[in-house]
C-alpha cells in the first residue's frame, strides 16, 4: 500500500497536514507542488504540438525537478526530468492523474484483521497493491490478499479512499481505496517477495512496528465490528492552495 491515511471520522484531516498560513514550507509540500507542476506540463506536453508551447511545458518541468529536489525526493533534476519527459503521452492518454492502490482490511470470524509485514520498509499494514488494468477494484482487494497472504476473501463495503502523497506514504499521486473484507479461510503464507510475515491480530495485541497506526486503526476496527460504516476521505483544503499571508 501506499501508506495508512488519517484516524478520526470520516472526511478528518490529519493534526499534521498543515495549514495554509504555516512559516515553514515542509518536504510533503514541497513534494506535492512538485508534482502538480510536473502534471499540469507533462498534460500540456500531451496536448500540444506548439513548439513554443512545449518548451514552456518543459521549462515548468525543470521547476518542478528542482522543486523536487529541494525536498529530497531527487538526487539529479536532469534525469528526473527525462524520466518524466519519457511518460508523456499523446491525447486523452497522455493526461497525468494520481496511480491507484487497494487496500483490503481483512477480518476473520474473532473480529480479527489481517497484517503484513512489508518486505520493503519492515512495517505492518493491511496487505495492498497497485490497481492492475482489468480488474475492478473489490477484484483487485481480493487478488491482493490471495497473492500476499494465502488467505481467500469476499469484500463486504470500501470503508476508505485516501491521499497517500498527502499524508508521506509514497512520493508518487496516489489514490488509496481501502476494502473491509470478511475472511472465507484459506492458509497463511506469506508471499516470498513482498512480505516477511503474515498474521491475524486483534487491536489491542498488534504487531511492531505498525505504519500509522494513529491514522487507519481505529477506523478499521470500527468498521470491522460495525461501528463505523462511512467512508474514510481527506477532506478539502481550505484553500486547496497556499493564500497570501
Amino acid at each position: 500500500m501506499t501508506g495508512p491515511p488519517p484516524s478520526g471520522p470520516a472526511g478528518s484531516v490529519p493534526t499534521d497536514a498543515g495549514t495554509p498560513h504555516d512559516d515553514a514550507i515542509g518536504e510533503l509540500e514541497l513534494l506535492r507542488w512538485s508534482e502538480a507542476l510536473a502534471g499540469i506540463a507533462r498534460t500540456g506536453l500531451g496536448f500540444t504540438d506548439s513548439h513554443y508551447e512545449r518548451e514552456r511545458f518543459e521549462e515548468v518541468l525543470a521547476v518542478a525537478a528542482d522543486i523536487r529536489a529541494a525536498a529530497g525526493r531527487c538526487h539529479d533534476p536532469a534525469v528526473q526530468i527525462t524520466e518524466w519527459l519519457a511518460a508523456v503521452g499523446k491525447g486523452v492518454p497522455g493526461y497525468v492523474t494520481p496511480k491507484v492502490a487497494v487496500g483490503a482490511v481483512v477480518s476473520d470470524d474473532e473480529g480479527r484483521v489481517l497484517l503484513i509485514r512489508r518486505a520493503d520498509s519492515g512495517y505492518w499494514l493491511y496487505p495492498t497493491g497497485w490497481a492492475d488494468v482489468g480488474y475492478s477494484s473489490s477484484e483487485i482487494a481480493v487478488k491482493e490478499v490471495a497473492e500476499e497472504t494465502g488467505i481467500n476473501c469476499e469484500p463486504v463495503r470500501l470503508i476508505a479512499v485516501l491521499d497517500s502523497m498527502r499524508h508521506g506514504f509514497t512520493s508518487v499521486p496516489t489514490y488509496s481505496l481501502v476494502y473491509h473484507c470478511r475472511s472465507l479461510g484459506g492458509e497463511l503464507c506469506a508471499h516470498p517477495v513482498e512480505c516477511t510475515g503474515v498474521g491475524f491480530f486483534s487491536q489491542d495485541d498488534l504487531p511492531s512496528p505498525l505504519a500509522g497506526p494513529d491514522i487507519w486503526v481505529e477506523h478499521a476496527f470500527n468498521s470491522v465490528r460495525s461501528e463505523a460504516t462511512g467512508v474514510l476521505f481527506d477532506a478539502p483544503r481550505e484553500p486547496f492552495w497556499r493564500a497570501e499571508c
